[in-house]
């Protein structure tokens, strides 16, 4: 499991007793995390998730829980920061920044079905609405200008075919931190994978692990979520499921025609950026017990299908 941090009973016991939540029944670390340390915590009163934040400035914490409030104040299916009985929301436990949240209802989805990423795809817009309204702002701490240097120091490291793929999307990196298009912008999401994505049947029930959140461009968040959710077996786009998911975006936000211009550039920078953190992660962390290592190769997988886009945004007449 993914726990860089590990408690003992007695160190969760005397954390969770200011929130004066009863008894400790139960905790156990979460497998899917590999950023930061997760647990399920149940208590008297609850069942709730402990996040032992290790990576990213502590600044940004009270960005974090602001921003949850915005959208469990916008109606949204989020979770959010539990107040202690002295109305502190921001802890240490272990030498770490840590947060307790309610755990929300619902599982991973792991085959998702049209109908689930249409959904997705319509929270996701009212996401991004709920959080451009907002004076909410963070820069992301692998934004373009880390995959560009990213990239650039990975190239000699690369065979020809990855070459070939990763190579020609430093002159796009570079076009866009240059000329930077008017594409819609928002607070993004940054990581809306399945195993941050929580639903019951065909009903989303739950957005979580917002610590990839910043201020970015609307696109490119649902381009994450096109890379992960509406893929093939050979990890190719799947026209139904992508079409799915961006009707969902678009009942609820009209796609600008400058979006349809960079569209396939977003999905193949979306691909590029997870590709980069994976092989930073399997660096750091292959020889360490317990954490989960995801493979980075899969998202080459990703950027070789996107050498051509057949997928389209849909444009109003």
């Amino acid at each position: 499991m993914s726990v860089f941090t590990p408690l003992s009973q007695n160190e969760l016991s005397a954390f969770l007793e200011p929130f004066g939540l009863g008894r400790l029944v139960s905790f156990e670390g979460i497998s899917a995390g590999t950023e930061n340390s997760n647990f399920f915590v149940s208590c008297e009163q609850g069942e709730f998730v402990l996040t032992l934040i290790e990576r990213g400035p502590v600044d940004d914490l009270p960005f974090f829980v602001s921003l949850l409030d915005c959208l469990h104040a916008a109606d949204l299916p989020v979770p959010f920061a539990v107040p202690d009985q002295e109305g502190r929301k921001l802890h240490r436990l272990n030498d770490r920044p840590a947060l307790l949240q309610p755990r929300l209802p619902g599982k991973h989805v792991k085959v998702p079905n049209a109908r689930q990423c249409q959904e997705l795809g319509k929270v996701l817009a009212q996401l991004h609405a709920a959080t451009s309204r907002s004076d909410l702002t963070r820069q992301s701490d692998r934004g373009l200008a880390w995959m560009e240097q990213q990239s650039r120091e990975a190239l000699d490291e690369l065979d020809s075919p990855e070459r070939e793929l990763v190579e020609p999307l430093g002159s796009v990196m570079q076009r866009l931190l240059t000329d930077r298009p008017p594409l819609p912008k928002a607070i993004l999401h940054g990581d809306l994978f399945r195993d941050n994505v929580l639903f019951e049947g065909p009903n989303l029930t739950g957005l979580i692990d917002f610590y990839n959140a910043a201020s970015g461009w609307a696109l490119y968040d649902l381009a994450i979520c096109v890379n992960d959710w509406c893929l093939d077996e050979h990890a190719h786009l799947n026209p139904q499921l992508a079409q799915a998911m961006l009707a969902g975006y678009a009942s609820q936000r009209r796609f600008l025609a400058v979006e349809a211009a960079h569209w396939a550039d977003m999905l193949r920078l979306a691909a590029l950026r997870f590709w980069l953190s994976r092989r930073i992660a399997a660096a750091t962390h292959q020889d360490q017990p317990g954490v989960l290592v995801k493979d980075p190769d899969h998202f080459m997988q990703v950027l070789e299908g996107h050498r051509e886009v057949a997928v389209q945004l849909p444009l109003a007449l």
